[in-house]
């Protein structure tokens, strides 16, 4: 039977982490899919790694002596697991007892066979439904971005993020966001994993894109939810975290632009 790993990338968040991971073995616990969860700490300095044995969960813990980044670090989870399925997940976030199970359901579909990647419907602190899918960006949109166009010019550019859609539906989409990124593993691999140059940000974008030039297709499925509180460890270095969204940006822009 197919079975789902999960991958976790840590980095000085160790109370969300420690409540992700309780909700992961409530809401696992309840459908019998789960294989493994991967925890991969890039080089936390807070109490993060303490108390995680007393968590009845299959774990392998790997800790890195540096921090290598969101996509590097997936990967190397990815690396550490086997199932048929790759759930990778943000410490902020927390799962539900649908979370594991819709989406296992989806895929497992034969209808739904060319479907890559899926997320679902993501629950905010205030209660409500985040809207977080995205469309491709194009270069056009990336040079008025960059210049104000989209302040100046309000309702005359249409942004990347699908905020016009209250997200209550299911469709497909260009992109779901990497907080909740359920993955089939040969697709996985078959791309390679993540790019290693994006250090953080628009490394699942990236994938989405190369995903759907492959012949997948992702989808949004808010028949299933999560709560997800945003920022995460991002929110420790806002500074730096301008700085690798400019690059991504940056890198995102020399590789799918001519």
């Amino acid at each position: 039977m197919s079975s789902i790993d999960i991958v976790i990338v840590n980095w000085n968040v160790g109370s969300q982490l420690r409540e992700c991971l309780s909700s992961i073995r409530q809401s696992a616990g309840s459908v019998g899919l789960l294989n493994k969860v991967v925890i991969v700490d890039n080089a936390s300095t807070d109490d993060s790694l303490l108390g995680l044995d007393g968590l009845d969960l299959p774990m392998i813990l790997i800790q890195n002596d540096q921090n290598r980044g969101f996509a590097v670090a997936c990967n190397q989870g990815a690396r550490a697991s086997s199932a048929d399925y790759v759930l990778f997940l943000n410490p902020d976030c927390r799962l539900f007892s649908d979370s594991l199970i819709e989406p296992f359901r989806f895929m497992e579909n034969p209808m739904n066979s060319k479907v890559g990647v899926v997320g679902v419907q993501l629950i905010n602190e205030k209660g409500y439904v985040s809207r977080t899918c995205a469309r491709f960006p194009t270069l056009f949109g990336f040079v008025a971005r960059s210049l104000g166009l989209d302040i100046l010019l309000p309702g005359a550019i249409r942004g990347f993020a699908m905020n016009e859609w209250n997200h209550l539906d299911s469709r497909p989409v260009d992109q779901v966001i990497g907080a909740f990124y359920f993955v089939r593993r040969r697709v996985f691999e078959s791309l390679g994993g993540f790019d290693e140059q994006f250090f953080v940000y628009m490394e699942e974008l990236d994938f989405s894109l190369r995903a759907r030039n492959a012949g997948w297709s992702t989808y949004y499925l808010a028949e299933a939810t999560a709560f997800h509180k945003g920022g995460g460890a991002s929110e420790q270095v806002k500074a730096q975290r301008l700085f690798y969204s400019i690059r991504s940006r940056i890198l995102y822009s020399y590789k799918h632009f001519s």
